[in-house]
């Protein structure tokens, strides 16, 4: 629960009050309509009502505000309990934040340090970027499900909320309810008071009736008078008799009546029984106050008794009779009128009541029908959300594989770039050897070409191996764009859910509140049905007994009365009929008015219902769209990858070439050592001279050989190596694949089940969406809180999340019927425990592994140092062999070439350096945008609630004039109502005074009066036409007021409809200029796009231009070639045909070198026999130089020859090697030329999908246009007839003042009749004064009143005039709006104006780059085949070439058979060579010495090997020995680290301990303080102070020691009292003069010395003295404590002074003769001391004080104790004695 919704919450409980207080209002209003009708005459019935019902109305208060407390408390508690959750979850992740954050931190030092160290540990790097990205993957999973929660307890909350607005709706609905049952009693009350009143009437008829009699027979004698009295009695009393039949009849039918409504109302609840019960007795009070009119009407009997005794005062009573029924006739006239005239109001406005039903009928279903079709819009929303979903999931797999992908390809980049550097070490040595042979054989032109060759290959490889560094950088920095947008994505996949569920929920709300809305609707209008239906048949009913009242009372009457009189009754019966149906048409009316209202209300909540769905609506195509737009990011990015894992692919191809180019050159490399071997075989024969130096040749070429096989085998090795890796990497693909597979079941099932959800969720939609407002206020502050937490929370690993899954959609399915329990929050809680437990075994096992591969790491580092140092020996070897001056020209050269290499790849690198910023510079321009339509959105969001607010004022303001108006009205129209009744009565009562002056004056002036009184009647009919016509006009006023009121609530519902249409228009004309300002911006930078693809087409074709030329070039110089080889063929063959055997020898040299190592074992068979043919040698050594000359020439010539050939065959090779470079770099640049191509149809198909969209919205915008002009119509219309209405009600304004002059006249005209009256009446009647008075001041208040008329009509007229001004106000808003639609009508005809030329000419370019592509695509095809061609003419002329070689075979052939011929005559010559036997055994002599410089030659060379190999074995050893030490320094310092470790911890512990220590230390002190304060209170309060029990045992024993001894007691006691050494030496020098005698004489002698066994003295007596008195006291103590024993003898040879001692030492250290002897010492038998004399002498200071160094008693006797006055002891006396005395005592 966040600050959002407890801000809602308080609103709502706002909302709650503020109906509260409405109800309050209408409650009042109810009041002061029931005492307004109990002023007409009510009863107590109604007050209990009343206050039953404000009872209700306060409970039902009390019940709310109940209710709101539980709900604010409830919302308080999960405040809270979500604030803790918050707090914790936040403070966790922060921890765990910190936590990886470190780790990284870690990981990141120790890759840069390994990166530094070598380039080999790329492959740990990766594995390590792998593995953040599998953390990150599951922070981000981990987040997800965080997220989940969070929303599980928002949708919790929510549903709690959602009961409690149900909770409130169901108090109002009881409310409602209540209020109806308070109507429907009202009605029952007023049915009863009209029957009262019909009871009442009928009561008074009688009395008239009875009266009128009487009337009759006073003008006749009294005996007439008399006997017709006595008749009116008896027929009295008929008529009570009939009155009292006619009561019971109708009691019969209340009680029929209340049988009736006890069987409708024990339907209903308590409340309504209790009601008829109250009913019940109003009945009986009715009943009872009919009794009491039958009493009335006995009185009135006895009276009429009276008055046949009393004539006179009978006369006056018929005259006051007479005057009543007079009036009483003039007033039910004008009643009867009014009835009239109220009947056919009310009759129309029943009329009008009916068609506002068929309408609210039909704009009820017009409802229905707009609810069914958003329900069809909301369905195709969800349709389009489950879309993109499926979309984004889709994208998050193929994220997900290029992920996969990227991270393979990284690896494959790693071991690439692995096998590039062996590759690369490969080929220096092979580079290092090819310059040894090119030093020996600088004739060998074919090895140069070969060395040529094989740099280009090096620098080809060199431009990969940068490529491929490049390619792993752009990989890396698309890595890091990818985890970004990854993160964005899953960001913006939160909010959609979020969003989603919001939305889902409101719309459960909508569905919930309108289905509710609906129902209540349906309830009203069949309740008003049934009212109806009810209030026909009391009509019918009600109409029948009144038809049998009036056929009884005409009955009764016609015997006696005249025909005025059966008027009269008839007149009266019609009045009761005509109110009874007032009353209930007045009922049906206030019924209808309510309904009316309410439906309105109902309606007005719907159309606002309607417009928050379309706003909805609207927000969330505009969040479809920004979905489709990050979708559209999300494909261009995976293309990208795709177009990344191509080029790998290239990559792989290309190294596989260059791995069968390596192997092909090993080939040509073997075949040329065996050319080599041969052509040195045929120079040693040739020319022994050569023949040393031949055999080094030999030695080198063997040694590279060897070399050589040793680097195919490591080769091998490495083939075998890299195919079992690629089989694991097969493995891991299939695993992957499987994993996929895995992955997309899951998807499936999770589609599923999200499609089941959907479907649950569809149907509780439309409840959601009148909460839209306050949740979406709530949901910008999580967002706020989300953004700041998703730095913060990472959550577990992916198992968790994975169960984490599984719980949130049992969780979702829960909700919708039960909330989450305690129970599984905790189990929650304990699993995510568990988990980051397993997080932090994790965390150690990785930095456990991380040691480990750092260790690893070293090891593997010093193999690698070892072998780039011999490398760097290699190298420069090599270099030095290497600047010899022709390989200084190819190196050059390979420079040149590189350098331009490296210019184009700087030249590429910027183009994509300039892609890239464009696409950023787009990226950015594009969240601008989207940044400015969000603040657009909101502005517009601000203003809509401010127009909402205006809009509401505005109907608040007119509404209340409106209500003012009609107050003002009809409180005029009241009081013009009650003067014409006072002077209807004022005109009666003159025509009744002028009736009696005329029956009792003269005939003549009888005459006058009859003529007075006929113009009287006339004038009265005129008034009474006049005042029908007034009436009339009144009730025309009324209605047309009305219809006005209902016209202008019309009226202003669809101003606010319209201004709601408007601000939508806007918005939609906004939205889409922001489109089309988007659109144009797309369109133009797709030009700049298509301008710039077309100049690389341009380019483009340019290369294939010069490709096809370079091709033409290279197949004519092949059709050279092939020629030139043939007719080489054909003369080597007519030569060797035509040569002599001589010439065939040469051609064997040529052709046959496999052959040479048969030859040789034949010479060596053929030794012998050349021994033999030494003597034929010298004839043949002529012959022998002449051919050798001539196989020499031949030799050269050919040698030359197959040079020439060779040159020209690598001159070609070379040629189509750079021709299929550039081929390839062609191809590769068509691809991309074809991706982009590519990449641009998919933008067109984009643009033409957002073309459509806005086809479509357009479509929309016009419809919604069309309904407009509708609407506007239907307003003008209506603006027309309210204009008719307004002119109507201006004629009735301009006739109500007329007839307000005519009253003026009138007035004016009867004020002149009134003076003439008043003029005759003088003259008649002189005596009636007091009634001309009364007459007079009646005449000044209708003057008064008629003033107050003209006034009030003023004030109507004013009220007019503002309904005239309200009314063109109206207009001229209508004719703004019909301005604004025009407007917006040609701005929408201008966009899709626009709209339609932006897609011809989008269509025009689209058709124009599919035909670009179909002619690229044919010219590429036409390439294809050209290079398919070019495939076939180099595989014709590799053709030839082997037909080349077959012939030279078949030459071969011819030749071996020539050489059979030669050895048949060497056979012959066999004579001929033993001549030659001599020379041949000099020729032996100088192989013997060859063969010993050779034997010398390989020793030299094995030494040297041998050397060599000793010292790489000792450089080996010395790299061991440091590897060793370098471990076990390692060893060492990690003992040192572990050591530190520890000994840190033990400081830590020391610390603490130390602290512990300083604390009890610093107690400790405070106790000392303590005790040292109170010690030193007590020194203070001691000092000065002498124990009385010493010094009385010092005094006694003074007496006890023999005289020679008391001088040393008289000292103690002086010293004791402080007196100085010096006084007491005075004192004791005198020989006792003083102070023994003194002492004696005062102590009366000294007898009594009792004799005490002595202790033996030793010579050191004197150390007692010096010894301190309290020890000595002590051991005093103890035999006093033990005294069966006998006393111990003090050693005082043990005891040092402590005055020798030093004053240093305190008591608290005794010293060790004290220690030692336990007798003696007091120190040690301390607590055997006596407990009484302790405080003083026992206690041991720990302080000492700034003088002494112990206590006073501690302390040997010093000046300090006070002392005695002088007493002379004897010498003889000593202290020892005195002390032993006092001891033994």
């Amino acid at each position: 629960m966040d600050f959002g919704d407890v801000i809602w919450s308080q609103q709502e409980i706002n909302r709650l009050s503020n109906e509260v207080s409405r109800l309050e209002s209408e409650v009042d209003h109810w009041k002061q309509i029931a005492v307004s009708s109990k002023v007409q005459g009510t009863n107590d019935a109604e007050q209990s009502e009343i206050c039953k019902l404000q009872n209700v109305v306060k409970e039902l208060k009390q019940n709310l505000s109940q209710e709101i407390d539980e709900h604010q408390h409830e919302l308080s508690v999960l405040q809270d309990a979500h604030r803790q959750k918050l707090v914790e979850i936040s403070r966790r992740h922060r921890e765990e934040l910190r936590e990886y954050e470190e780790r990284i931190e870690e990981l990141e030092s120790r890759l840069q340090q390994d990166g530094v160290s070598t380039d080999a540990m790329d492959g740990s790097k990766i594995t390590e970027q792998e593995k953040r990205a599998q953390s990150l993957e599951g922070e981000k999973l981990e987040e997800l499900q965080v997220v989940k929660d969070l929303e599980d307890e928002i949708r919790i909350l929510n549903h709690k909320l959602s009961s409690a607005k149900a909770e409130n709706k169901n108090l109002l609905k009881e409310q409602e309810s209540a209020k109806l049952e308070k109507i429907q009693i009202a009605q029952d009350y007023e049915k009863l008071k009209s029957d009262f009143s019909v009871l009442q009437k009928s009561m008074v008829q009688q009395d008239v009736l009875l009266k009128e009699q009487k009337q009759l027979p006073s003008k006749e004698s009294l005996p007439q008078d008399v006997v017709r009295l006595q008749q009116a009695l008896l027929e009295a009393e008929n008529e009570i008799a009939r009155l009292s039949t006619l009561n019971q009849g109708l009691e019969k039918e209340l009680t029929s009546a209340q049988h009736k409504y006890k069987n409708i109302l024990s339907s209903n609840t308590e409340d309504q029984n209790s009601e008829i019960s109250q009913l019940r007795q109003d009945l009986e009070r009715k009943e009872h106050e009919l009794d009491e009119s039958v009493a009335e009407r006995e009185t009135l009997i006895a009276e009429l008794e009276e008055l046949d005794k009393q004539n006179q005062e009978a006369t006056q009573h018929m005259i006051t009779l007479k005057e009543q029924l007079s009036k009483q006739h003039t007033e039910t006239d004008s009643i009867i009128k009014q009835l009239k005239l109220d009947i056919d109001c009310e009759r129309k406005k029943v009329s009008e009541l009916e068609i506002e039903k068929v309408k609210t009928i039909k704009e009820l279903d017009s409802q229905k029908e707009k609810l069914s079709q958003c329900s069809y819009a909301l369905n195709d929303l969800h349709v389009i959300k489950q879309q993109l979903q499926d979309n984004i999931k889709d994208l998050q797999e193929q994220l997900r594989k290029a992920q996969e992908c990227n991270l393979h390809s990284k690896k494959e980049i790693g071991e690439l770039q692995q096998r590039l550097k062996e590759r690369e070490e490969e080929l220096r040595v092979s580079l290092s050897k090819l310059t040894e042979k090119s030093n020996e054989e600088s004739n060998n032109t074919c090895q140069d070409t070969i060395l040529k060759e094989r740099e280009v290959e090096i620098a080809k490889l060199q431009n990969d191996v940068s490529e491929n560094k490049q390619l792993n950088e752009d990989l890396q920095k698309s890595l890091s764009n990818l985890r970004t947008e990854n993160e964005k994505l899953i960001a913006a996949i939160e909010e959609l859910k979020q969003e989603l569920s919001d939305a889902l929920s409101e719309k459960k709300k909508v569905y919930l509140e309108k289905d509710t809305v609906v129902e209540a609707l349906k309830m009203e209008k069949r309740q008003l049905e049934d009212e109806l239906s009810e209030t026909e048949k009391r009509l019918l009913e009600q109409a029948q007994k009144y038809k049998q009242t009036i056929e009884e009372l005409s009955n009764t009457r016609s015997m006696d009365t005249t025909a005025l009189q059966l008027e009269h009754e008839r007149l009266v019966k019609l009045h009761q009929e005509k109110d009874f149906k007032i009353a209930e048409l007045q009922r049906s009316i206030e019924q209808m008015e309510t309904d009316h209202q309410e439906t309105k209300e109902m309606l007005a909540t719907t159309l606002g219902g309607q417009k928050q769905l379309t706003d909805l609506i609207k927000e969330k195509e505009v969040f479809i769209e920004k979905y489709k737009n990050q979708a559209l990011q999300v494909k261009q990015e995976l293309e990208e990858y795709m177009k990344v894992s191509k080029k790998q692919d290239v990559l792989k191809q290309n190294l596989e070439e260059k791995d069968r180019s390596l192997a092909v050159m090993k080939e040509e490399n073997n075949h040329l050592k065996e050319e080599i071997e041969r052509l040195k075989d045929q120079q040693s024969r040739s020319t022994p001279v050569v023949e040393p130096k031949t055999l080094d040749i030999i030695i080198e070429l063997e040694s590279e050989v060897t070399q050589l096989k040793v680097i195919k085998n490591n080769l091998e090795e490495e083939i075998e190596v890299h195919k079992k890796t690629i089989e694991d990497q097969n493995q891991t693909t299939v695993k992957l694949q499987q994993s996929l597979q895995e992955q997309r079941k899951e998807i499936d099932e999770s589609k599923f089940q999200c499609e089941q959800m959907n479907v649950t969720h569809e149907r509780i939609f439309l409840e959601k969406d009148e909460e839209i407002k306050n949740l979406q206020k709530t949901i910008e502050q999580i967002k706020t809180q989300l953004h700041k937490e998703r730095q913060i929370i990472q959550t577990d690993s992916s198992d968790l999340f994975q169960e984490a899954k599984v719980q949130t959609l049992n969780g979702e399915n829960g909700n919708e019927k039960h909330d989450l329990s305690k129970a599984e929050i905790e189990r929650l809680v304990k699993g995510i425990k568990e988990r980051e437990m397993e997080i932090k075994l994790l965390n150690e096992k990785n930095v456990s592994l991380s040691q480990q591969i750092d260790q690893l790491s070293k090891d593997e580092v010093g193999k690698l140092t070892r072998i780039i140092q011999e490398k760097d020996l290699q190298i420069q070897a090599l270099n030095a062999r290497v600047s010899s001056a022709p390989h200084r020209q190819d190196f050059l050269s390979l420079q040149q070439q590189l350098q331009a290499y490296v210019m184009e790849r700087e030249q590429v690198l910027a183009v994509l350096s300039e892609k890239t910023r464009e696409n950023s510079q787009l990226k950015t321009e594009y969240r601008n945008i989207m940044d400015m339509v969000a603040a657009k959105e909101a502005a517009l969001v601000r203003l809509q609630e401010e127009n909402q607010k205006l809009s509401n004022r505005s109907e608040n303001s007119s509404q209340d004039m409106s209500r003012e108006t009609i107050q003002n009205l009809s409180r005029i129209i009241r009081e013009k109502d009650i003067e014409i009744d006072a002077l209807s009565q004022k005109c009666q009562t003159l025509l009744t005074v002028l009736q009696t002056s005329s029956t009792g004056g003269d005939s003549g002036a009888g005459g006058v009066n009859s003529n007075q009184f006929e113009e009287l009647l006339q004038e009265r009919d005129k008034l009474k036409q006049q005042v029908k016509k007034m009436e009339e006009w009144k009730q025309q006023v009324i209605t047309t007021v009305q219809n006005m009121q209902h016209e202008s609530a019309h009226l202003q519902e669809e101003l606010h409809k319209l201004q709601a249409q408007i601000s939508v228009e806007s918005d939609s004309t906004s939205k889409l200029q922001v489109d089309y300002n988007g659109l144009i911006q797309s369109y133009e930078q797709n030009e700049k796009k298509l301008k710039s693809f077309s100049q690389e087409l341009a380019e483009v074709q340019h290369n294939i231009g010069q490709l096809y030329n370079t091709k033409d070039l290279l197949l004519s110089k092949l059709d050279l070639v092939t020629p030139s080889v043939a007719t080489a063929s054909t003369t080597s063959q007519h030569s060797g045909v035509q040569s002599s055997p001589s010439e065939a020898l040469s051609d064997e040299c040529k052709l046959l070198q496999n052959e040479l190592e048969q030859l040789k074992k034949k010479l060596k068979e053929k030794d012998s026999t050349i021994r033999t043919l030494q003597e034929n040698n010298q004839r043949l050594s002529d012959s022998v130089a002449t051919a050798s000359e001539t196989e020499r020439k031949s030799h050269e010539g050919t040698e030359s020859e197959m040079r020439q050939i060779r040159e020209k065959h690598d001159m070609l090779q070379k040629s189509l090697r750079e021709k299929d470079i550039l081929i390839k770099s062609k191809s590769d640049q068509l691809l991309s030329v074809s991706e982009n191509l590519s990449n641009k149809e998919n933008e067109n198909e984009l643009l033409k999908q957002a073309v459509t969209n806005l086809k479509e919205r357009n479509l929309i915008l016009e419809m919604d246009i069309r309904k407009l002009k509708e609407d506007n119509e239907n307003i003008v219309a209506r603006c027309r007839e309210n204009e008719t209405e307004f002119r109507a009600l201006q004629e009735t304004n301009m006739q109500f003042s007329m007839m307000l002059k005519e009253k003026e006249f009138e007035s004016h005209s009867m004020k002149e009749k009134a003076l003439a009256f008043e003029k005759l009446l003088k003259d008649k009647e002189q005596g009636k004064t007091g009634e001309l008075n009364q007459l007079l001041n009646e005449v000044k208040s209708m003057q008064e009143k008629a003033v107050t008329f003209q006034q009030e009509r003023d004030q109507v007229m004013v009220a007019l005039k503002q309904k005239q001004m309200e009314s063109s106000a109206l207009q001229n808003e209508v004719q703004h709006l019909h301005e604004k639609e025009q407007r917006l009508n040609q701005e929408l005809e201008r966009l899709r104006n626009h709209l339609l030329e932006m897609e011809d000419s989008y269509t025009k370019e689209a058709l124009a780059a599919e035909d670009r592509e179909v002619k690229l695509r044919k010219r590429v095809l036409i390439l294809e085949e050209k290079l398919a061609s070019s495939s076939t003419a180099v595989e014709n002329a590799s053709h030839q070439a082997s037909l080349q070689v077959e012939s030279l075979q078949e030459q071969l052939n011819l030749v071996t058979k020539q050489r059979d011929e030669t050895v048949m005559q060497l056979t012959m010559s066999q004579d001929q060579v033993k001549q030659y036997a001599l020379s041949l055994a000099n020729l032996q002599m100088v192989l013997e010495q060859f063969q010993q410089e050779e034997k010398a030659m390989y020793s030299a060379e094995l030494e040297r090997h041998q050397k060599q190999s000793a010292e790489w074995k000792k450089k080996a050893e010395n790299l061991e020995e440091k590897v060793v030490s370098l471990q076990e320094s390692l060893e060492e310092a990690n003992a040192a680290l572990d050591a530190a470790s520890r000994l840190t911890e033990q400081l830590d512990i020391k610390e603490e301990q130390i602290e512990d220590l300083k604390k009890e230390g610093e107690i400790r002190r405070e106790m000392l303080e303590d005790a040292q304060n109170k010690l030193m209170n007590l020194m203070n309060s001691t000092e000065g102070k002498v124990d009385k029990l010493l010094m009385r045992n010092l005094f006694i024993g003074h007496f006890h020691t023999p005289k020679n001894k008391r001088l040393e007691v008289l000292r103690l006691m002086g010293s004791i009292l402080g007196v100085k050494k010096e006084e007491l030496d005075q004192l004791l020098s005198e020989e006792q003069r003083g102070v023994t005698r003194w002492v004696t004489g005062w102590l009366g002698g000294g007898a009594g010395s009792k004799s005490v066994p002595n202790t033996p003295l030793r010579p050191t007596h004197q150390n007692i003295f010096n010894s301190s008195f309290s020890e000595l006291f002590v051991k005093f103590l103890e035999t006093e404590s033990s005294p069966s024993l006998p006393p111990p003898k003090l050693s005082v040879h043990d005891m040092k002074p402590l005055g020798a001692a030093g004053a240093g030492k305190t008591s608290s250290t005794p010293s060790n003769s004290q220690m030692q002897d336990s007798a003696v010492s007091g120190v040690g038998r301390r607590p055997d001391a006596n407990p009484f004399l302790a405080p003083r002498s026992a206690a041991v200071p720990l302080i000492t004080p700034p003088n002494s160094s112990g206590h006073l008693l501690m302390k040997p006797i010093s000046d300090a104790l006070p002392t005695f006055t002088p007493l002379p002891v004897s010498p003889d006396a000593s202290a020892g004695a005195v002390l032993k005395d006092l001891l033994k005592q």
